[in-house]
């Protein structure tokens, strides 16, 4: 066979990713190897998708029994595992409905989709406004990425859907002088994840829920990237005593494994009625069996006190580095769902500190031009903590040394 290299993703994908020069090829835990064998502790979990880590035992086994028995089916069909899946979520979270997509994406585009079918339903066709916010991320189809309010993202896409607001993100003021009768949902994340590690201030979100139920609009809480474990409760909402009437949920629910799901309140979810809305994989047989695998796992007490433990670990660390180089100016976030937003003088620089961190040894995100972001795995050992932040630590010391000496340079030919 034909050795792969990563010359080929230039020949044979299309440009609209930018991926390392280097392919790994397996993974185990909180640790990855490239195809020259050169290991990797991984602090960004596929962008907070491997809430187990890689290659865990009991996915496995949940992932290769389910393969053994049935695929796909489609809709036509209810299947064991799909059923056996929604039954859990509505049992562990505030939603009575289901329904299954493939990503986050998929959800937030049903989501946004049933918050308008039932407002039509129930108020006609005149109260069909969305409130968003700004800098928010909740997909790339076209009425999520719209619903985002990161203009980049739409710029070349248009005409865009329509009766689409963002307002600043934690702002009550603008918030109860934009929400009149005819908003039919407002969406937010708890966490802004791409939008820069921004967690939802507690009065901002019970005052959504207070604007929505007194103009009668949904409160849709995009649960994409901080769900399932990841702040240290089940689901974020539950950090901050509210109750959604849509909640959408993707990455680390299956793992790994691609599947996503939109879950309701029983009223809520009788606008969707038989056709109104699809998912030819949605509710996937095998993704179904490891998401509720996942779930297990994950809805335990003393699992959920580890995430909480393990911030404490990165918190630590990440200040320690602050400290003796003054890169970052802060720690934000919640749980295993960690930015640090870089000091003044090394705005925009997220990236040198994302490839100094690779070349090192360890895999960070980033949250746009200014921010380094982590999402490892929610069982990530301390031992695997402290390595990989030996490893950023040399590698914020390498893009200071770096920029010293660039400065130096300049000096000189002065």
């Amino acid at each position: 066979m034909t050795d792969v290299t990563r010359d080929w993703y230039d020949h044979y994908m299309m440009p609209n990713y930018a991926p390392a020069k280097m392919i790994p090829v397996r993974g185990e835990g909180s640790r990855m190897w490239d195809q020259d064998g050169r290991e990797y502790i991984d602090f960004a979990g596929g962008i907070a998708v491997n809430a187990l880590g890689h290659a865990h035992p009991r996915l496995i086994a949940a992932l290769t029994e389910q393969a053994s028995k049935l695929w796909h089916t489609a809709n036509v069909f209810a299947t064991e595992p799909a059923l056996r899946l929604a039954k859990t979520l509505t049992e562990r979270t505030f939603a009575d409905k289901v329904f299954f997509s493939n990503s986050g994406a998929e959800a937030n585009e049903a989501a946004l989709k049933l918050a308008r079918r039932y407002a039509f339903d129930h108020y006609g066709e005149k109260k069909d406004r969305i409130i968003a916010f700004e800098s928010a991320f909740h997909g790339r189809t076209l009425l999520t990425v719209t619903a985002g309010g990161q203009p980049d993202y739409r710029k070349g896409f248009g005409p865009l859907p329509g009766a689409i607001e963002h307002l600043p993100f934690n702002d009550i003021s603008s918030l109860e002088t934009a929400i009149d009768d005819r908003v039919c949902a407002v969406i937010v994340e708890p966490v802004q994840g791409e939008g820069g590690v921004i967690a939802a201030d507690p009065a901002f979100m019970k005052a959504i829920r207070a604007l929505c139920d007194k103009h009668q609009a949904l409160m849709i809480v995009d649960e994409v990237q901080t769900g399932v474990g990841r702040t240290g409760r089940l689901y974020a909402y539950e950090w901050f005593d509210i109750t959604p009437d849509i909640m959408t949920t993707a990455k680390g629910i299956g793992g790994g494994f691609p599947i996503a799901a939109t879950l309701s309140t029983s009223g809520v979810a009788e606008s969707l009625k038989v056709g109104t809305h699809g998912s030819t994989w949605g509710g996937n047989p095998i993704g179904c069996a490891v998401a509720s695998v996942v779930l297990d796992i994950v809805d335990e007490p003393t699992f959920l006190q580890g995430v909480i433990e393990r911030r404490q670990i990165f918190e630590e660390g990440l200040m320690a580095i602050a400290e003796r180089y003054g890169v970052f100016k802060e720690v934000r976030g919640k749980g295993l769902l960690i930015g640090c937003a870089l000091a003044e003088d090394w705005h925009g620089k997220a990236r040198d500190f994302l490839q100094a961190a690779q070349n090192e040894g360890v895999f960070i995100l980033v949250a746009g031009a200014s921010v380094l972001r982590f999402a490892p795995s929610l069982i990530i050992p301390s031992e695997d903590i402290l390595e990989g932040l030996n490893r950023l630590d040399r590698a914020v010391a390498s893009v200071c040394a770096s920029a010293d000496a660039q400065t130096e340079k300049r000096a000189a030919a002065v």
